[in-house]
């Protein structure tokens, strides 16, 4: 397993542009908040360590990761965002409803970014248990909170050149 005893977040903050000009939109999933609060509180500590200006991050709940893209069209309608951080965890249950909730959320997360020209940043855990979610939300690899915050600033230097 490629993840074993390894720290997925681990990465060169020397590579990651300044944000102190960017602005960024943060969708955060409701379900699942214990997994899905670690999330934002990494991906939000990461875009301020990258100097990005608290009052240039704009913070928006739905209620599940089937959410999550309109959440992220809705803020781009709204606001002028130079990336989009979409936060969810989804836990495989008993039934296929995990199999089309994920496709339906990566494919609308997908689809609001080439809509609207704009990076828009799939931090969505798909975990077969509550363990590995707690082990990729701040546990023993990591936090994709913090994968998604420098994704997200990375895309956005990329747009702007």
């Amino acid at each position: 397993m490629a993840t074993v005893n390894k720290n997925l977040s681990d990465y060169n903050i020397e590579e990651i542009p300044d944000a102190k000009s960017l602005r960024f939109g943060i969708v955060v999933s409701e379900w699942n908040h214990n997994i899905t609060g670690n999330l934002l509180k990494g991906a939000y500590e990461t875009l301020l360590k990258h100097n990005a200006q608290d009052e240039n991050i704009i913070i928006q709940y739905v209620p599940g990761s089937f959410e999550l893209p309109l959440g992220a069209q809705i803020l781009l309608e709204k606001h002028s965002l130079d990336a989009v951080i979409c936060l969810g965890s989804v836990i495989q249950g008993e039934t296929k409803h995990f199999d089309f909730v994920c496709q339906a959320t990566a494919l609308g997360i997908k689809d609001v970014g080439l809509k609207y020209n704009t990076p828009v940043i799939f931090g969505v855990l798909t975990d077969n248990t509550l363990q590995q979610a707690i082990d990729r939300s701040g546990g023993k690899h990591g936090n994709k909170g913090i994968e998604a915050a420098v994704t997200a600033i990375k895309m956005a230097a990329i747009k702007k050149g």
